[in-house]
């Protein structure tokens, strides 16, 4: 049975694994050393859509040091990026790696430069000369679409007591992990090496293969430090394959890395969902029936999982709640902005936001506390596992337990009071709670583990970001195997020396990853105990039972300043259930950092686009991000239920803050002007527009 407190509070030396990044002893892409080494440059559009004359490039070549430049034609029969059909696709849009002769989105690259220097490149960019003749971008037509309905809605929606309606629009966010993208190209006569800040090497591999249409076999894709990823790493980029592609073709090595710039306006977004939704209630504060809406921006481009906000945002309704009619559609469309793609939640901050936000208009039309609402009309306790009305499997948990648990954790009466006795004083004060649930990822991960006299070595088709995986890995081949950590080697990341795996996305990393960890040791153990001699090897590869969902309560205190319209946090808290905990201060740094960018999406940022389709927020200059300082003192706590559906019993934690703090946020600040009548507003609730709002009430109110 594995020891689940042996690490609890990270005072075991296996932390010195992530401590070493801290002291300067990473290594990350831009650290790899390598040999007669080309320098990589975009040429980028700077208008959303166009036609594209003929580049000339002769200035360009004729700058000391380039050595090429490359345009469309050059890499025209190259293939295109697979899309996971989590959605059923309409139409399959174009990957191009260099845009022309038509360009349909802003900052999409139309030329490469290769030079000797990272300068040289540069100049070679700057020497181009691009003739584009706009044109309207062509209408938003559908990419994918898919519907749940279950029961009779309108014959619910007639019979209901109150029907309450919601509208939100989601900034499109940057994900602005440390380092931005980046690869390295090691060229050879014998095969390809690709160094690249991924947070899927096996998957990138494969689809690099597809794409050059070569062997895999001639292709070896090592993730080593990754500087932060958030889902904006979790697909292959069209400068990732023509570095690669321009790697084979000259037989030099090419380095790129993207400028923070080139990441505002050409990496994946997150969010950008718009959703509407109604919601039917009984006089008696029941619900009846859900319908919702989603339609989701793709951008100019589809990344490997560009469908998977859409599709969660949608199937992930009604959430925890008991509704047994709904009527759900999702609708995914591309435009000339940058790609959207999965940011840390991928769709679940979006489907907590809108039924959190109609559980709070349902409490006011019926006069209830939005607790007691809630509690009544989650799945009862010993209700799960139970399947819901878009077919999910809820796993395991008590949800009225939880909501139960967390209003003692804030003394929930005491908030209430200090609330009114606030308003009282004439104070915008107000109280904002968000159940929500966390889907881990589901499939397979693999381990390979050699247990020899002195050493342990773990090889994970996993990979990791940050999250400390390595530490995890190695306190479950410890513990299963009765040896000392430090004596565990974790390797992970390399598709030369790791088995194939799926990668670091959806918070699968220890409830599927780990798993495979776990299974391997403990099969390991079973030979040693019947005699076998060392060394041994066991290869796994896991697949688990289904998707474990995690779930909890964020509740949030925030005082108005009428004045200024500034939001302050007063009270923050977590309640989460991310089934059994293997390392209690890897939980908290999760929530903690996931509650951090919730905050961020609902105070702060947004990527800002003009009415011609011009990116406004294009450096951190523009782009606000959450500091040290904007975090409120945060209290976690929790409960384990355990997962029936992978061998750990964990439930994924990557996302739990980014869920339920927007949800949380955004309806304690409506609870504070709901006295002046303000009903909605969209995030980011910045000071300006949170003040704007309050002005017109009280103007009105005069």
């Amino acid at each position: 049975m594995l020891d689940r407190t042996s690490y609890a509070m990270g005072t075991s030396p296996v932390d010195r694994r992530a401590a070493d990044r801290l002291r300067g002893e990473g290594r990350y892409v831009g650290d790899v050393g390598l040999h007669d080494v080309l320098h990589l440059a975009f040429l980028r559009s700077p208008i959303p859509h166009g036609t594209l004359a003929p580049l000339d490039v002769a200035d360009a070549l004729a700058v000391p040091g380039v050595v090429g430049v490359h345009v469309a034609q050059d890499v025209s029969d190259l293939g295109a990026l697979t899309i996971n059909p989590v959605l059923p696709l309409h139409r399959t849009p174009e990957y191009p790696i260099l845009s022309g002769p038509v360009v349909n989105g802003l900052g999409q690259p139309i030329a490469a430069v290769l030079a000797e220097t990272p300068h040289a490149a540069q100049d070679g960019v700057e020497a181009l000369w691009v003739d584009i003749a706009e044109s309207d971008a062509p209408p938003r037509n559908p990419v994918a679409t898919r519907q749940w309905r279950t029961g009779d809605p309108m014959l619910a929606f007639s019979q209901a007591a109150h029907v309450v309606e919601v509208s939100i629009q989601h900034p499109r966010l940057a994900p602005s992990p440390l380092e931005p993208r980046a690869i390295a190209v090691d060229w050879t006569s014998e095969g390809v090496t690709v160094w690249l800040s991924t947070q899927t090497p096996h998957r990138a591999r494969s689809e690099l293969a597809q794409i050059l249409g070569v062997s895999p076999d001639l292709l070896r894709v090592i993730a080593p430090d990754v500087g932060g990823a958030f889902g904006m790493k979790g697909s292959l980029y069209p400068e990732d394959v023509f570095a690669v592609w321009a790697a084979v073709y000259h037989r030099r090595s090419v380095r790129w890395s993207a400028t923070r710039g080139e990441d505002f306006l050409s990496a994946t977004h997150g969010r950008g969902l718009q959703t509407r939704g109604r919601l039917a209630v009984a006089a008696d504060g029941t619900f009846l029936a859900l319908e919702a809406r989603v339609h989701a921006p793709l951008g100019a481009w589809v990344p490997n999982s560009g469908l998977v906000p859409a599709w969660n945002a949608a199937r992930i309704l009604p959430g925890g709640y008991d509704i047994p009619t709904v009527d759900i559609q999702t609708v995914a469309t591309t435009d000339t902005r940058a790609p959207v793609g999965i940011y840390r939640g991928a769709g679940r901050p979006e489907a907590a936001c809108l039924m959190e936000r109609l559980v709070d208009k349902a409490a006011c039309a019926t006069g209830l506390d939005p607790l007691t609402l809630r509690a009544r009309n989650v799945h009862v306790s010993g209700a799960l596992p139970v399947r819901t009305a878009t077919g999910n499997l809820l796993d395991s948990g008590d949800y009225p337990l939880v909501l139960q648990d967390a209003a003692a954790a804030v003394d929930y009466p005491a908030l209430v009071a200090g609330r009114a006795r606030k308003r009282d004083g004439g104070g915008l004060s107000g109280i904002g709670v968000a159940f929500y649930l966390e889907p881990s990822g589901e499939g397979f991960e693999t381990a390979r583990v050699t247990w020899s006299e002195t050493s342990v070595e773990v090889a994970s088709g996993s990979s990791s970001q940050g999250q400390g995986r390595e530490t995890a890995y190695a306190q479950i081949a410890a513990d299963v195997l009765r040896v000392s950590a430090d004596n565990v080697v974790i390797r992970q990341g390399d598709t030369a020396t790791c088995p194939a795996g799926i990668g670091a996305v959806a918070s699968r990393g220890t409830a599927v990853g780990g798993s495979a960890v776990f299974v391997a040791c403990e099969r390991l153990y079973a030979r040693r105990l019947g005699g076998e001699a060392l060394p041994m090897i066991e290869d796994v590869r896991y697949e688990n039972e289904g998707q474990a969902w995690g779930y909890g309560v964020t509740i949030v205190a925030v005082d108005v300043d009428r004045e200024t319209g500034a939001v302050t946090i007063t009270k923050a808290a977590c309640f989460d259930d991310v089934g059994c905990v293997l390392n209690p201060a890897f939980v908290e740094g999760q929530i903690r950092g996931g509650f951090a960018q919730g905050l961020g999406e609902a105070l702060m940022e947004q990527v800002a686009y003009d009415a011609d389709g011009q990116l406004l927020t294009g450096s951190l200059m523009d782009y606000a991000l959450p500091r040290a300082a904007d975090m409120p003192p945060l209290s976690i706590e929790g409960s384990e239920h355990p997962s029936p559906l992978n061998a750990l019993g964990v439930k994924g934690v990557g996302e739990a803050g980014t869920i339920g703090a927007p949800a949380a946020i955004l309806n304690a600040v409506l609870d504070a002007l709901q006295p002046l009548g303000v009903q909605h507003l969209d995030m980011p609730l910045t000071p300006c527009k949170v003040w704007s709002a309050i002005a017109t009430a009280e103007k009105e109110i005069r």
